[in-house]
């Protein structure tokens, strides 16, 4: 378990897969992007490219936000703020990869190629029930 992140918000970072939303910030301007992700012990992995990898390169400080709503009603938020690390390790990348599209159920090697593997070490977070 992680300090920074509540029970509570770890079981439900552990639980359900659900989309996050990653908040990176380049030039005074920020950019949010849903994505699919891995969270274990205060580590967050995501695997990306394009314009968030780029910016995380610029800038490592993200926020992912991940919501549980039904029709649009929330039941549950958790907003995780940390550092982003950008691993340059294709097989380290692919171990992440196949982890993260097991959690959503589709073949352990799509996008395998397509992506770079990222950790962000969450320092805080705050979680909310409705």
């Amino acid at each position: 378990m992680s300090d920074a992140v509540p029970p509570e918000a770890e079981r439900r970072l552990t639980g359900e897969p659900e989309t996050a939303h990653l908040a990176t910030c380049v030039d005074g301007r920020p950019h949010v992007a849903p994505l699919w992700f891995h969270y274990a012990d205060g580590v967050v992995e995501l695997v990306t490219s394009g314009r968030k990898l780029d910016n995380l390169r610029a800038n490592p400080k993200v926020s992912l936000a991940v919501e549980r709503s039904t029709d649009g009603v929330p039941k549950w938020t958790v907003t995780l703020f940390g550092t982003a690390t950008v691993v340059e390790d294709p097989a380290k990348t692919r171990e992440a990869n196949h982890r993260i599209n097991r959690r959503y159920g589709v073949p352990e090697d799509a996008w395998e190629d397509e992506n770079t593997l990222v950790r962000i070490d969450v320092g805080s977070a705050s979680y909310r029930t409705y």
